[in-house]
């Protein structure tokens, strides 16, 4: 029997996941660490710890398994977008990656647009410059930290980081490097054009892989250490929205899913790549060889459940914190929620925007700005919907996963607001599995993409919508796009400051 282990770098932790050559998920492992805010709207974790965590988790997975080294065939890699890992020429980590979610660089979109307007950067990247994206992060090192820049000789995102520590090697897939804004997304490979103007050389970049490519396999000491065979392939991998597609069987043209985890996406497969000229969605090469994707992001949809239970409502208990969710109606008597705490991606591409609870009464208590949160994050689904509709993107089928779909309540608010029966798969690991399926492509365990989810992915629930929640949602969805557009100019006050 060959096994197979899929690792997630996550933004709360890495995930591991070991499944077997039918897709059986045998051991799971995960490894928490922090992530650090020194100002308002930044965002950094420590690429070291990112590298503790994942050997962790791996020596865990290999000594519970039991299993003889050369039985575990290859390792998928997937993880968080666009964090920026800078490495010196001994390939020594530089400083604290800013990741994903970090809002720092509204200077460096401005200079990327005086360079080209926006209109080139779709037709290049596919979407216009964007804070949280790679290349507005290096410029900022570039601006503010040039001592550290002129050290720099490697750039990495955050799975390929770790591929450096497994295997020596530096390269990258094409649908993590999607998120960067230094790739011709049809074309799936580096710009040369982006790359010239703004003097970065393509070999800090390393090499661009499909997503089931071999990259490497483990160097012979880091072998020694995690328990493996130094023969242990080390595929590409992807990033995790696109690897979660893999783990979800989104490999087909017209399906999709949403996903709750600590931001939130709407993801649809396409056979092209079809781009919004507004850039208010996403569009990125696949994990599928000759597929694209688009999707809508709210940067904070786990997040916000996570920060409020933390800061203000002190609750430890999930089971009951659903339980206060359902004593309470929808609409949450009145109480609106913009999940703004990390600015916005769509529809609104603003790093202004900042969270609120409108209307606040003497009636309202935690339970209601637990419901409120959940549906505020729902609305933000809602966003993304209407501007895939636009495009004429539509989906025969949606599923939902994260750790947010582990909640019913909140699959159901969802489904209310999407109009659309939603269906959970039967494992909860979709990155993380997604990256594994990549690894039994790449080493021969699986035969194809779409033969081996044909054969894993099962589907264990549907989660129906209400006709009458969704008329009630309506409303409170028509009042939900008006505050933004009249907060708009406060919130550019508010950041001026």
């Amino acid at each position: 029997m060959n096994y197979l282990i899929g690792i997630d770098v996550g933004t709360s932790s890495t995930k591991a996941i070991l499944i077997d050559e039918n897709g059986k998920v045998m051991l799971t492992e995960s490894e928490k660490y922090p992530m650090y805010q020194p100002h308002n709207g930044w965002a950094e974790q420590k690429p070291e710890d990112w590298k503790k965590s994942a050997f962790t988790v791996i020596k865990r997975l290999v000594k519970n398994s039991k299993l003889k080294s050369s039985d575990i065939k290859a390792i998928g890699l997937t993880g968080q977008m666009h964090g920026l890992v800078m490495l010196d020429e001994n390939g020594s980590v530089l400083m604290p990656s800013i990741i994903w979610c970090d809002q720092r660089t509204e200077k460096e979109v401005d200079e990327m647009l005086d360079v080209f307007p926006k209109k080139k950067w779709i037709n290049i990247t596919a979407n216009p410059p964007l804070t949280g994206w790679t290349l507005a992060k290096i410029l900022w090192v570039r601006n503010n930290r040039p001592e550290i820049y002129e050290k720099c000789r490697h750039i990495l995102l955050p799975k390929d980081y770790i591929r450096y520590e497994l295997t020596g090697v530096f390269a990258t897939d094409v649908s993590d490097a999607s998120g960067m804004q230094l790739m011709d997304i049809r074309r799936r490979d580096w710009s040369d054009e982006i790359l010239n103007r703004f003097k970065i050389d393509e070999k800090m970049l390393g090499k661009m892989h499909e997503s089931f490519e071999v990259t490497g396999s483990l160097k012979a000491d880091i072998a020694k250490e995690l328990g493996l065979s130094k023969d242990t392939l080390v595929v590409a991998g992807a990033g995790d929205n696109a690897a979660a597609a893999v783990g979800l069987g989104v490999v087909k043209k017209n399906r999709g899913f949403i996903s709750i985890g600590t931001s939130g996406v709407v993801f649809v497969h396409t056979d092209n790549p079809i781009v919004d000229m507004g850039g208010r969605v996403h569009t990125c090469c696949h994990a599928v060889p000759g597929a694209w994707h688009v999707m809508g992001v709210t940067q904070a949809a786990g997040q916000s459940l996570k920060w409020l239970r933390k800061e203000i409502i002190s609750l430890g208990d999930y089971d009951l914190m659903n339980e206060y969710v359902e004593e309470i109606p929808v609409g949450a008597d009145k109480l609106i929620y913009l999940p703004y705490l990390m600015g916005e991606r769509t529809p609104h591409l603003d790093p202004n925007l900042r969270g609120v609870f409108f209307g606040l009464s003497g009636i309202h208590s935690k339970k209601h700005m637990l419901r409120a949160a959940m549906e505020g994050v729902a609305y933000s689904f809602r966003d993304c919907k209407e501007v895939l509709s636009q495009m004429g993107i539509n989906t025969d089928e949606m599923l939902i996963c994260g750790g947010g779909a582990k909640n019913n309540i909140w699959c159901e608010i969802v489904a209310d607001n999407y109009k659309s029966i939603l269906k959970k798969p039967e494992s909860e690991e979709g990155p993380a599995m997604g990256a594994a399926i990549l690894a039994g492509v790449g080493s021969g365990v699986f035969e194809s993409l779409e033969k081996a989810c044909e054969r894993i992915v099962k589907i264990k629930e549907e989660i129906s919508y209400n006709k009458d929640n969704a008329v009630i949602y309506d409303d409170y969805y028509k009042l939900y796009k008006k505050l933004h557009d009249d907060l708009k100019e406060d919130f550019d006050l508010l950041a001026g400051l």
